[in-house]
């Protein structure tokens, strides 16, 4: 499953939408669009994707309440 799918299906599950997540991570909804459509993202972009959806990444989203995506 490629990350841009992963990030969605978090999304869906924070009921979070992609321009409120660039917004938590610091770039734009343009530029946050932009990675979802090449589905290229470092490390660090990740991981700062993963705490602002509250989650821990480990090539999974894994939420407190055992849901992981």
């Amino acid at each position: 499953m490629k990350i841009c799918q992963k990030v969605k299906m978090a999304l869906a599950y924070k009921n979070m939408s992609e321009a409120e997540l660039a917004r938590c991570i610091g770039t734009s909804p343009s530029a946050f669009n932009q990675r979802m459509k090449t589905d290229k993202f470092s490390t660090e972009e990740i991981e700062k994707i993963a705490e602002a959806l509250g989650a821990v990444f480990s090539f999974t989203f894994d939420f407190s309440d055992g849901t992981v995506i």
